[in-house]
């Protein structure tokens, strides 16, 4: 075991620390960051939007969800390349990259065009949540062509033009670049880049929705987060993902369809993590109400109110990050827990999240029922509430005899 810790804490730790600081990883999880208050907005319009389900006179607030988590990828077209030019101090160009890059997207888009060539349309599946991973991949070409020119300058550093004359001629020749790159494939090569990158990553969208896959990525979040690395780092692979799943699931619900994609944020922040990543509210009530180790019970008191709220930093930094007895049964529920859920939901033994909800803070069994209201929900999560708690208990237990024989001997 002393060996294992050391590789992680030597080798394996400082590599993915080393990842999670690359600026391209940086970028695309600040840009995604920013998003998440219009993705709230679209959370809370689901909420309010429930009195629909009784009342008929309840107005249909839908619309203000379409125009802020419905416009999602367009948001972050903007944001990459804005934030890129940020992380590298090319502050002059970042507006422009940010315009050039939806201006790109919207071109990449499919746009139907009418006879007159002067009015288009676009499906807000495109625009929202599937098209996010078309929105990172322009943003990060247009990123690079904004890179390459933001040395350049028409004019010597002694010319008496303003500087935001100089910038403006200065950004004429990236932008040229970038809208003639949107023309040549639309409309001289007639070439689909936009499902092409639909396509590129729909195995592992499809994947990441079996059981299998399911299981292991939230295994590995739990695994870098016992280091204390965070999930986020993992926001380019998961959340254009969790996106594009919810949104398709709310389609296919609207459409009549069965309702297949089990990759969402909100599948898995309401019934596998309770309490926060790695099912941990159990453990912060051993602590609470179980723990003889002053130390463990000052933690179980400190942690109890953002456990509720399903924030758990306080727990995992105050004692779990590189502590070998709760790391193991943390990747234990990271393991086991998904698995139950996965296969809980493939059997179709509860009805499947459909509607936007991103509140991951709202308490549990709320949030739940929220999302996916069942009676068999109910159960599912007691289930991983307790199986959550048993994997955690001989492990606490020790952990807890451990320190008190260390608070003993210390005031001997």
């Amino acid at each position: 075991m002393n060996s294992f810790m050391n590789f992680l804490n030597n080798k394996f730790a400082p590599r993915a620390q080393k990842i999670a600081n690359n600026q391209w990883i940086v970028t695309i999880k600040n840009s995604i960051l920013e998003v998440l208050p219009f993705i709230f907005v679209g959370s809370l319009i689901t909420l309010l939007n429930i009195p629909t389900n009784f009342w008929k006179w309840w107005p249909d607030l839908s619309p203000i969800s379409s125009f802020t988590f419905g416009l999602t990828s367009v948001f972050v077209a903007f944001l990459v390349p804005f934030n890129f030019m940020e992380f590298k101090k090319i502050n002059k160009q970042r507006i422009i990259a940010g315009l050039s890059s939806v201006a790109l997207f919207l071109m990449l888009a499919n746009p139907s065009w009418d006879k007159t060539g002067n009015i288009i349309s676009y499906q807000f599946s495109e625009l929202g949540a599937g098209g996010m991973f078309v929105a990172l991949i322009e943003g990060i070409y247009v990123s690079l062509i904004m890179e390459l020119f933001g040395k350049f300058s028409f004019f010597s550093e002694d010319t008496s033009m303003p500087d935001f004359v100089t910038a403006w001629f200065d950004s004429m020749l990236p932008v040229t670049v970038v809208i003639a790159t949107g023309w040549l494939l639309t409309n001289i090569l007639h070439f689909n880049f936009y499902q092409l990158i639909v396509n590129i990553f729909a195995p592992l969208t499809t994947s990441l929705d079996t059981w299998w896959g399911f299981s292991i990525f939230l295994f590995f979040e739990c695994f870098i987060y016992s280091m204390g690395i965070s999930g986020w780092v993992l926001a380019a692979i998961d959340q254009p993902v969790m996106f594009a799943g919810i949104a398709a699931n709310a389609k296919a619900f609207s459409s009549g369809h069965a309702v297949t994609h089990i990759f969402t944020s909100e599948l898995i922040y309401s019934f596998p993590w309770i309490g926060g990543v790695g099912c941990t509210m159990p453990l912060v009530l051993m602590m609470l109400f179980l723990a003889k180790s002053n130390r463990l019970k000052a933690l179980g008191k400190a942690s109890v109110l953002p456990t509720i709220f399903n924030i758990n930093e306080p727990v995992v930094f105050g004692t779990i990050v590189w502590n070998p007895y709760l790391m193991i049964p943390l990747w234990i529920n990271g393991i086991v827990l998904p698995l139950i859920t996965a296969l809980w939901f493939k059997a179709g033994l509860s009805p499947i999240p459909h509607s936007l909800m991103q509140m991951w803070y709202i308490p549990f069994p709320f949030v739940t029922w929220i999302v996916s209201p069942a009676i068999s929900s109910i159960i599912l999560l007691l289930l991983l509430f307790v199986v959550g708690g048993l994997i955690y208990y001989p492990f606490f237990k020790v952990y807890d005899r451990n320190l008190v024989k260390q608070e003993t001997g210390s005031e001997a």
